[in-house]
């Protein structure tokens, strides 16, 4: 892992001029992303030292155990050949050698990435660099492979080695795939990442405290990246008679900036459009198509019309465009809850001493897999405790994570081993734990 984190790095001069051409992205947002990259395959390389992401369980026999015990003992071990399909909006974070990737080679699993068609060039060079450095580093030939094109992709899924799938993408594109890798004579998991609005939620105390504040910020948040983020809050709710000077100035002052490609420019305009025409929204900011790319929209509704035609006014555009919705009363910030699908995150602005506040933190845990207070989403932390997940559509698979150490668990599965001598156990489960591996004794705290 480490081999490989450091040839990325000496490839940089390679690699990011390519990615800026293939993505439309500054060389900052570039470089920077390659370093988040590098950073996280790193932080595996510690993981896989430590040990302590293989569960490692010893339960010694006990004739007075309950019912009589024997001898058993667990470890988590690989679950095979894993196909990755990367993203379009982060070249090399969530592609070729993302997180997806970095988690399953951790685990032990030999990996097919199956190349975006936004990059084919970054994922090709990405591959050559990958798998000279594994050669280099001793693996097995063959741990790390790259096809091209739709039909591959789909013979990977499909085929009887292929024992998971990890996706980034659109909730069709992922539905697919997901339907495919279901509907096996073997199913097997399918870990995707489909789609997300983040709602962001503004209380009247906080609106009145520091609300110009507060919609600069979402603005900047909003239209980060172009608002082609997987994090973009899509939609925030303010007080009625809230001022929104300071978020229309902002946006209206905003340059035009590109999409990723012409699938996704096509994409947008028509959510755009479709959310514009509707006659429930009122158009506050109207974005435009330049030769330099899109200035970003604002939309505006209100809390009855949201509800009413929830279905239509909370799908996601993914794009530099954000719909503010207006509440009469607070406590009606609830009812969302009703209508509001799984999401990646929910971020409250609030004082800590809103009425309100604790059943909006209660909401967001319903319905998300990070709920943010009085900050922003965009910018997901590669941690120890971090979670980039929740419940159908934001993911598939809403018992893990795909950032963050605990996205190896996703490539691994439990093995108990009953009454095998010593001598034929793996090293982790020996009498000796020859390679000094934190376990859990007969139920007591992990220790070496």
């Amino acid at each position: 892992m480490r081999a490989v984190a450091d040839a990325l790095d000496a490839a940089a001069e390679d690699l990011v001029p390519i990615a800026m051409a293939e993505s439309h992205y500054p060389e900052a947002r570039c470089r920077g992303e390659l370093g988040r990259t590098t950073f996280q395959i790193r932080l595996f390389a510690d993981v896989l030292e430590q040990g302590e992401y293989l569960e490692a369980m010893v339960d010694p026999a006990d004739p007075a155990w309950g019912t009589p015990r024997p001898d058993l003992r667990r470890v988590l071990v690989p679950l095979g050949p894993v196909v990755v399909f990367g993203a379009s909006n982060f070249p090399f974070a969530f592609s070729t050698i993302g997180g997806d990737s970095a988690s399953a080679l951790a685990a032990g699993c030999p990996v097919v990435v199956k190349a975006h068609p936004g990059h084919p060039e970054l994922a090709r060079r990405t591959t050559e660099v990958v798998v000279a450095a594994l050669n280099d580093a001793g693996a097995p030939e063959g741990v790390f492979a790259l096809v091209f094109g739709f039909e591959a992709g789909k013979s990977a899924v499909t085929h009887p080695h292929t024992r998971a799938v990890g996706f980034t993408g659109s909730i069709p594109g992922g539905r697919a795939l997901y339907d495919l890798a279901v509907s096996r004579p073997d199913p097997i998991p399918f870990y995707g990442e489909l789609g997300s609005l983040n709602p962001v939620f503004v209380t009247r105390a906080a609106m009145t405290a520091r609300g110009t504040e507060v919609l600069k910020g979402y603005a900047g948040s909003a239209t980060m990246g172009s608002g082609q983020f997987c994090t973009k809050p899509g939609v925030v709710f303010v007080p009625e008679g809230a001022k929104l000077d300071a978020l229309v100035g902002d946006l209206e002052g905003r340059a035009a900036a590109p999409l990723l490609n012409d699938r996704v420019e096509d994409g947008y305009s028509h959510g755009l459009d479709e959310l514009s025409r509707h006659p429930a929204t009122e158009v506050l900011v109207q974005g435009r198509r330049t030769d330099e790319g899109w200035t970003p929209s604002l939309l505006r509704t209100d809390l009855d019309s949201l509800l009413e035609h929830s279905e239509a006014l909370l799908t996601e555009c993914f794009g530099p465009a954000t719909l503010v919705v207006t509440y009469p009363d607070e406590r009606r910030l609830l009812e969302v809850g009703g209508v509001l699908q799984g999401q990646l995150t929910v971020t409250v602005h609030g004082e800590e001493d809103d009425p309100i506040a604790p059943a909006l933190l209660a909401l967001g845990a319903s319905v998300a897999g990070r709920v943010i207070w009085n900050g922003w989403p965009t910018g997901v932390a590669v941690s120890h405790a971090m979670t980039h997940g929740g419940p159908y559509p934001a993911t598939t698979a809403p018992a893990h994570t795909s950032v963050g150490t605990t996205a190896i668990r996703r490539f691994l599965r439990p093995v108990t081993y009953q009454s095998v001598p010593d001598t034929l156990l793996p090293a982790e489960l020996r009498d000796g734990n020859p390679l000094g591996v934190p376990r859990r004794v007969n139920g007591g705290s992990p220790s070496v």
